[in-house]
C-alpha cells in the first residue's frame, strides 16, 4: 500500500548499522499530519488524500482556508499537500498520520525545494568551461561567450545555458532507504541527503516500483 507524509528537515547526522558501519542519514520530523480531504476515483477520477502539517493560528489563515480545514475537525494547518495514492480506503477525513506509517527498510521518494544560490554565472550554474587565460582573452574569462546566433535564426533557442537564478526549485530524490523510525519523537532517518535547508518542508511518499 502507498504511504505518504509531510515533514520538516531537521538536518544530517550519522548512525551505525548492525555491522558497525557508519550510515549518513537525514533526520526528518515527519508529522503528525491530519487527513484534510479525500478524493475518490468515482467522484474525482483519481484516488488521493490531502494532508495538513504544522499547527497554525486561525488569524493567520484566510476565511476560505479556515472553512476548508474545519471540515476535517479543528485541524488548522499551515502546510497542505495532496498525494495520489492507489488505495485510500483505510484513510478517513480527520485521521492523524505519524512517522510510524513508515517502517525500517521502506523505500521512499523525498521532494523538497533546493537551497537558493541567488544569481549565478554560467560556470557555477552549468559547469561551463572558462575561456583561455592567455593570448589576449581579456576580462571575459567567465562569460558565457558567443551565442551562435546570426541573421538566421536571429534569436537564441530555448534551453541555451546562461547566467541566472540558481537553486530554489523543486527537486525529488528517489528510492531512498528508511534507516530508522522513532514513533515517540516522530522522527524518520533516511539514508543520504535530501533537498532543502534545515527547517525546510519535505514530502515523503513510497517509491513506486516499475514493472
Amino acid at each position: 500500500m502507498d504511504k505518504a507524509i509531510i515533514g520538516k528537515k531537521v538536518g544530517m547526522t550519522q548512525i551505525f548499522d548492525d555491522n558497525g558501519k557508519v550510515v549518513p542519514v537525514t533526520v526528518i520530523e515527519a508529522g503528525p499530519c491530519v487527513v484534510i480531504q479525500k478524493k475518490s476515483e468515482d467522484k474525482d477520477g483519481y484516488n488521493a488524500v490531502q494532508l495538513g502539517f504544522q499547527d497554525e493560528k486561525e488569524k493567520k489563515l484566510g476565511k476560505p482556508e479556515v472553512g476548508h480545514l474545519k471540515k476535517a475537525g479543528n485541524a488548522l494547518k499551515k502546510h497542505l499537500k495532496e498525494f495520489k495514492l492507489t488505495d485510500t480506503a483505510a484513510l478517513n477525513i480527520g485521521d492523524e498520520l505519524k512517522a510510524d506509517v513508515f517502517a525500517e527498510g521502506d523505500k521512499v521518494d523525498v521532494t523538497g525545494v533546493s537551497k537558493g544560490k541567488g544569481y549565478a554565472g554560467v560556470i557555477k550554474r552549468y559547469n561551463a568551461q572558462r575561456t583561455p587565460m592567455t593570448h589576449g582573452g581579456g576580462p571575459v574569462h567567465r562569460h558565457a561567450g558567443s551565442m551562435g546566433s546570426n541573421t538566421d535564426p536571429s534569436r537564441i533557442f530555448k534551453g541555451k545555458i546562461g547566467a541566472g537564478h540558481m537553486g530554489a526549485e523543486q527537486v525529488t530524490v528517489q528510492n531512498l532507504d528508511v534507516v530508522k523510525v522513532d514513533a515517540e519523537l516522530n522522527l524518520i532517518a533516511i539514508r543520504g541527503a535530501v533537498p532543502g535547508p534545515k527547517g525546510g518542508i519535505v514530502y515523503l511518499k513510497t517509491t513506486v516500483k516499475n514493472g
